[in-house]
């Protein structure tokens, strides 16, 4: 199984894939936040410059509706070195879809058809597509299916939910399933993959499936590639596990490490403390009762004061885990 690393707006950026890459790693592809100017912006650029980037495989994402717009930024970054982007026709935002942007380009299934023919005809860079299945009604997904077939994308990666879905509801399988059936593409999974349970039943129904993007699962808990990993050599050991102390120094360093990244690229407390504390409403997730601790993380209004709130957390605090299940591997390999 390879790996990607979902773009997140606002939380993957490379400050965030430099400190996964040293502390976790075991990413195969990591896919940047999109790119939507015509003309990179500095954050953007900084994004997605190879000295940010180094020791990765790391392809950039645009957003974009005109063929001109996308085509300014890939040559922008094929100057840069790159040999291959990926097209975001996933994301749900009211305010990007409302641009029939991301997901909302997917109501416009005509232009969507004659924005790709100029794109797969002019670029000179590979394109991938990340896409849902639609806006309003599954049914859409059918013809969305047979216009992507029509033009040679590096891969197809499929988030099975419509774009009113935003994010609740369940990835439709079936629509995974008609892909899996009827495209000639290279495919790719994501969707609501958080733990080897799920990631098991998604196995079992898709056995061909060999690539995986996973973004809130991974923000949520950064070991979980380790444990999915270990589910593929012994089932029983990919089971959460219980948390050990060197595991959990090892959460506190990769911590640590983002803040420090955020600290020595941006000005000021509150920029830093956002970007923080957008993570941790993933993070929390990883501890025994950690509300009120959340409560002051969430509060803190200088970095002295979130440092305080984190490291009560991990004091006091014990990690999520059920009890570890022996397949003849030691700590040292699972860890």
């Amino acid at each position: 199984m390879q790996y990607y690393m979902a773009p997140m707006e606002g939380l993957t950026g490379y400050v965030y894939r430099n400190a996964f890459q040293r502390y976790f790693g075991g990413i195969d592809k990591y896919f940047t936040p999109f790119l939507a100017n015509k003309k990179l912006s500095h954050r953007e650029r900084n994004d997605i410059l190879p000295e940010h980037n180094a020791g990765m495989d790391v392809v950039p994402q645009i957003l974009a509706n005109r063929a001109e717009d996308f085509l300014c930024i890939a040559r922008e970054l094929k100057a840069y070195g790159y040999d291959s982007v990926n097209l975001n026709l996933g994301c749900p935002s009211g305010t990007v879809a409302a641009k029939y942007r991301g997901a909302g380009f997917l109501a416009l299934p005509a232009e969507l058809d004659a924005f790709l023919g100029q794109i797969y005809e002019t670029c000179e860079l590979k394109i991938s597509v990340k896409t849902r299945i639609g806006t309003e009604d599954a049914g859409e997904w059918e013809t969305l299916l047979a216009i992507y077939e029509k033009y040679p994308l590096k891969e197809l990666i499929i988030h099975p939910r419509l774009r009113r879905d935003y994010y609740k509801n369940v990835p439709n399988w079936e629509a995974y399933a008609y892909a899996a059936k009827h495209s000639r593409h290279s495919l790719c999974y994501n969707g609501d993959i958080t733990d080897s349970e799920r990631y098991a039943k998604l196995r079992e129904r898709f056995p061909q499936t060999k690539k995986m993007m996973v973004g809130r699962g991974l923000l949520a808990n950064p070991r979980l590639l380790e444990e999915l990993r270990a589910w593929e050599s012994c089932p029983a050991a990919g089971r959460d596990r219980t948390w050990t102390e060197r595991e959990k120094d090892r959460l506190r360093a990769f911590c640590d490490d983002i803040l420090a990244g955020y600290c020595a690229v941006m000005s000021g407390d509150r920029n830093v403390l956002f970007k923080m504390k957008e993570l941790w409403t993933y993070m929390g997730e990883l501890f025994e009762e950690p509300q009120k601790y959340l409560k002051r993380i969430r509060k803190a209004e200088s970095l002295s004061a979130y440092e305080a709130a984190v490291s009560a957390l991990f004091a006091e605090c014990g990690l999520q885990g059920r009890e570890q299940v022996s397949c003849g591997f030691d700590e040292d390999v699972l860890s």
